[in-house]
């Protein structure tokens, strides 16, 4: 099985700046999208996780360096890893590439803990937890 997951997005009008350049807020979108994805492709909606465990991945840290710029039209591949996976914590790596040329244009991260409805501390549920460490091939605790 695959360490990363990649996601295939096309760079709409309306996430570009009048220079026809992708807004930087955007790549954190397109991150949110790649963290989705990993979550789906290790074998669990995230959402559901939400509704039926009560327990969602907040971003504590976000980190984006910007390379080259995107452009309208574009086709972009966000290839998302799982850097770092704890009972509490977890970490996710992004690179972010032009699909047609190759070419870097950013590379990140987010650093997520887990927190219950009410805001408190919480575990990774031991499903969820255990599908995402199958699927990093990572050492966990």
């Amino acid at each position: 099985m695959s360490r990363s997951v990649e996601t295939l997005l096309r760079v709409r009008y309306a996430e570009t700046d009048q220079m026809g350049v992708v807004y930087y807020s955007n790549y954190l979108v397109w991150m949110e999208i790649g963290r989705t994805d990993f979550c789906l492709h290790s074998g669990f909606r995230y959402r559901d996780m939400e509704s039926e465990d009560g327990v969602m991945i907040a971003v504590a840290e976000a980190r984006c360096r910007y390379h080259r710029p995107a452009r309208y039209d574009d086709r972009i591949l966000v290839r998302t890893s799982l850097a770092s996976l704890k009972r509490r914590m977890l970490t996710f790596a992004y690179d972010i590439r032009n699909a047609d040329t190759g070419e870097q244009l950013a590379t990140g991260s987010t650093v997520h803990v887990a927190l219950g409805v009410d805001g408190s501390r919480r575990s990774i549920p031991p499903r969820q937890f255990d599908l995402l460490a199958t699927r990093a091939g990572a050492p966990s605790e």
